[in-house]
């Protein structure tokens, strides 16, 4: 027999989005006479606090920015203003999967919006 979980939606938030719905969390479990965060949630915590590099709103202002450019999708878009690549070879990572590869004018639209954020 084999259970099958049904995905009932699903949306991309970037580290910084992330960051900020963490702090809430922090924040309630603070005022709560148990104050013991689990592992994984601070885990979590230390995590996004360390590689969100930029807030939230400016993340999705990035994100709906990269996503107006053709071969921006909204997985990739959300990956990208994770990582905010700085050169053509680590915004090539981001594709490496994909099917296609993407000119060096392609790469530079991209790069050209991200240097604005980062």
């Amino acid at each position: 027999m084999t259970i099958f979980k049904e995905k009932l939606d699903e949306e991309y938030l970037t580290a910084a989005e992330v960051k900020e719905e963490l702090q809430d969390v922090e924040e309630q479990r603070a005022a709560e006479d148990d104050r013991e965060l689990r592992y994984e949630l601070a885990r979590a915590i230390e995590h996004v606090n360390r590689f969100a590099l930029l807030d939230a709103e400016e993340s999705r202002e990035l994100v709906e920015r990269l996503k107006e450019l053709d071969k921006v999708d909204n997985p990739t878009a959300h990956k990208i203003a994770d990582l905010l690549p700085r050169d053509r070879d680590e915004l090539r990572t981001v594709y490496a999967q994909e099917r296609y590869s993407l000119s060096g004018d392609e790469l530079d639209a991209i790069l050209d919006i991200v240097a604005e954020y980062a």
